[in-house]
């Protein structure tokens, strides 16, 4: 792994806790608003929809739209399913907050360790804005962000991958893939890519069993994934030396 030359990390799930930072922001509004709501079982039922309204796009029923319109229309649909009507400014401010998730606490610490020895960039199904606010208001040490919209399709389609080692100059092999979701992986394989596997136990909420996961590495956490590479990059040294 030592030949890698570029980490490309996912971001939602991976480096920011969507789930408790969306539960947080509705039941701030919502009560602010008057109104009651689960801010856990709504962000679990968006969460869900975010794969199928993908889908929509990367299968040609419907053009290219960003994460932002995914989002509003994807939570149009479950306030009607909890039958809590925010109005509609309220729930801009909703999706806005898809812009401003916290970090998990291992990742402000070690991205700027993994991006010491080799070039790091977001890969991401956010679009450009999304993630430049993202990476401001998280904190996250990137040299680049690399989103799916500069493909215009979305993760696991083999173009979003090919696109990013395309505009790093890299061959595929060169790039390692970081997530911590078994399709973004399995699509970062497909397409050529090396891939690393990120723990994250309590991205869908409490309680939550995490599938074995396929990967090239597996790590707990952004700081056991640099303590591995530094040991590679040691041991590299070492070899290149003697």
């Amino acid at each position: 792994m030592a030949t890698v030359k570029a980490l490309l990390f996912d971001v939602f799930g991976t480096l920011v806790d969507w789930y408790g930072s969306i539960q947080e922001r509705a039941e701030s509004i919502a009560a602010r608003e008057g109104l009651a709501l689960d801010g856990a079982r709504l962000a679990l039922l968006w969460r869900q929809r975010y794969a199928p309204s993908m889908a929509n796009v990367t299968s040609g029923k419907r053009p290219w739209c960003d994460l932002d319109q995914l989002h509003r229309e994807s939570l149009d649909h479950v306030l009607t399913e909890l039958a809590v009507d925010l109005p509609s400014p309220a729930r801009a401010e909703l999706v806005a907050g898809w812009h401003e998730l916290r970090p998990w606490p291992d990742v402000v610490a070690n991205l700027p360790r993994l991006r010491a020895q080799r070039i790091t960039a977001a890969l991401s199904n956010g679009h450009v804005r999304l993630l430049v606010d993202l990476k401001r208001h998280a904190g996250l040490d990137f040299d680049t962000i690399l989103s799916a919209e500069l493909a215009r399709s979305y993760k696991p389609e083999a173009v979003v991958y090919q696109t990013a080692t395309r505009l790093l100059g890299l061959e595929p092999d060169q790039v390692m893939l970081v997530a911590c979701h078994a399709w973004d992986l399995a699509g970062a394989a497909h397409a050529g890519l090396r891939t690393a596997y990120v723990a994250r136990p309590a991205e869908w909420g409490p309680g939550t069993v995490a599938a074995p996961v396929s990967a090239d590495m597996h790590a707990r956490d952004l700081g056991d994934l640099a303590d591995q590479f530094d040991a590679l990059d040691r041991s590299a040294r070492s070899t290149a030396s003697g």
